[in-house]
């Protein structure tokens, strides 16, 4: 998969399309990954001892993961990745439009 919990990514279709956000979660079997603030769905949820109020919660549902681009700070966009070998025998991601290495 192109991208891992923590990175920032971008949503490039659907009704969020646009939005920015981190990931928080990644279902590699699925193909999928759930990005903050984005595809939200609203769940009537009873009390429990986790959340003892019940009520309506809004909770990040998944996406497919081709609808999710690597955001590249320089770029200011979402942007397609390549992995390159640095001398140290490491690979690291890398913006494909500025060459900036997106792995820190």
């Amino acid at each position: 998969m192109h991208v891992r919990k923590g990175d920032t990514v971008e949503v490039i279709s659907g009704k969020d399309k646009g939005k920015k956000g981190k990931i928080l979660k990644v279902l590699p079997r699925k193909g999928t990954v759930v990005v903050e603030g984005a595809n939200v769905a609203k769940r009537h949820t009873k009390p429990s001892q986790k959340f003892p109020q019940g009520g309506i919660v809004e909770k990040a549902l998944p996406l497919y993961s081709s609808k999710v681009l690597l955001f590249c700070s320089t770029c200011n966009k979402g942007v397609r990745t390549g992995v390159k070998v640095l001398e140290s025998g490491k690979k690291v991601r890398f913006c494909k439009k500025c060459g900036e290495t997106l792995d820190k």
